[in-house]
């Protein structure tokens, strides 16, 4: 059984057992997270499919750990000023594991 959830205004595709990484900040006291906009299960028969979510569905997940994700790297230039600037940034991200999902 596989489930599309939609998390922060990105959608993924879960089964049971994955882990995702989501862009919601880490507390060490949340142990476990429900995603209640699931906007499609499939699987078993015919998929349902939610307009635009399904009601009464859900899928529960456990945190794992507080991730950070690549460095990037952001360059500003403006030629003949004598301007230029570079800024780093890291994402910070909550890793969880699909525990299960209910239709």
């Amino acid at each position: 059984m596989y489930a599309i959830i939609d998390e922060s205004g990105k959608q993924f595709k879960v089964t049971s057992g994955d882990v995702i990484r989501i862009d919601r900040p880490f507390d060490e006291k949340l142990k476990t997270v429900t995603f209640d906009r699931v906007l499609l299960v499939g699987g078993e028969g015919s998929p349902k499919i939610g307009t635009p979510a399904l009601t009464g569905a859900s899928v529960k997940a456990d945190v794992i750990r507080a991730v950070a994700g690549p460095k990037i790297d952001i360059q500003k230039y403006k030629r003949r000023k004598g301007y230029h600037k570079k800024i780093g940034h890291k994402q910070h991200y909550t890793e969880v594991r699909i525990s299960g999902i209910s239709a």
